[in-house]
């Protein structure tokens, strides 16, 4: 086991609150980084992704760092973008 998955469940174990908000706020994370992951395979630049957008660098930096309350339609806008499209699932 990594020493990340070693730090998280151990902390899971000694720290509630931690361990309460854990899976939420790991889902907003992966989110960011699936939206980064995309870009880069494209091959585009934040900043060349905020100018098919029509908004600033800062905008994507914020999208890929920072992905809670997240709209589905700027999901959908940044997939376009990327040639791609956005599926929705719930499991």
């Amino acid at each position: 086991m990594s020493n990340l998955k070693e730090y998280v469940a151990d902390r899971k174990k000694t720290d509630k609150a931690f361990a309460d908000g854990f899976e939420e706020g790991y889902e907003r994370f992966k989110i960011g980084v699936v939206l980064r992951q995309a870009r880069e395979s494209a091959g585009l630049t934040q900043e060349e992704l905020a100018a098919r957008l029509k908004t600033q660098k800062t905008a994507i930096s914020r999208i890929e760092n920072h992905a809670a309350d997240i709209k589905l339609s700027t999901l959908d806008r940044v997939a376009r973008a990327l040639g791609k499209r956005l599926e929705v699932k719930i499991a």
